[in-house]
């Protein structure tokens, strides 16, 4: 059973934070929400595809743990249907599978990140945590901050990005990378240190997953425009200002 916590998560709104857990095995869903109910989080359980929809639905979950293989339709189904619904909600896969191919397929999808089984709870409930703090529906103390760096604009209040005064929509893992570059200006950092900070654990030591993100960073941020962010070969990237 994992440590308990001095204080409980809530969202924003004071409220216990909210999972939804997808699992067709049951003793496995059971044992999650059970090991989040302990942690003061408040927990909707779902066993195949359809469930968890409706289950989305109706409880608007503030994190959700999917299984990838589910008796209806698969894990990647689940989640573009659910994202349909809150395109913002932060989704961890749940899976026996383990090949990088598998992993790196899960987070194109659209997945925030990615446990295999066995799993501990201890760790999955941190992921969890880390993953609302990246989303910002967990209440925290945050200072009045805002980045600056040329004419890309990071609020780490409201969460909005702007370059050049047109705003950017990114994921929660996008930001929390965007965040990190951007309190780094002009420094070069490495795939093993950006994993560390925006990961909050080494990825399997799979710096693909960097590159990946990386990538869908540069659409946003660089797409049309002159390019802030660079690639130093063989020692990482670097976001500087344009010109």
């Amino acid at each position: 059973m994992p440590a308990e916590t001095s204080t409980p998560p809530t969202s924003v709104d004071g409220t216990p934070l909210r999972a939804l857990v997808v699992d067709d095995e049951v003793n496995i869903a059971e044992l999650v929400a059970m090991a989040l109910r302990y942690e003061g989080w408040s927990v909707d359980t779902a066993h195949n595809g359809s469930q968890a929809v409706a289950a989305a639905r109706a409880a608007q979950p503030d994190v959700v743990v999917l299984d990838l293989m589910l008796p209806d339709f698969d894990g990647m189904e689940v989640l573009r249907r659910i994202r349909s619904i809150d395109p913002a909600v932060p989704v961890l896969f749940l899976t026996a599978r383990d090949a990088v191919e598998d992993r790196v397929a899960g987070l194109t999808a659209g997945g925030d990140d990615y446990v295999t089984k066995p799993f501990s709870l201890e760790e999955l409930v941190a992921r969890l945590r880390a993953l609302v703090r990246r989303a910002g529906v967990a209440a925290e103390t945050r200072g009045n901050a805002v980045l600056t760096v040329g004419d890309l604009v990071l609020d780490e209040d409201s969460r909005e990005v702007t370059r050049g005064g047109e705003e950017i929509g990114l994921t929660a893992t996008e930001f929390e990378l965007l965040r990190f570059l951007m309190r780094n200006p002009r420094r070069v950092l490495s795939k093993a240190q950006i994993l560390d900070r925006v990961w909050n654990y080494d990825f399997g030591g799979q710096a693909n997953v960097v590159e990946l993100y990386i990538s869908y960073l540069r659409k946003k941020i660089d797409a049309g425009r002159e390019p802030m962010i660079h690639t130093m070969r063989g020692a990482g990237y670097v976001l500087k200002p344009a010109g």
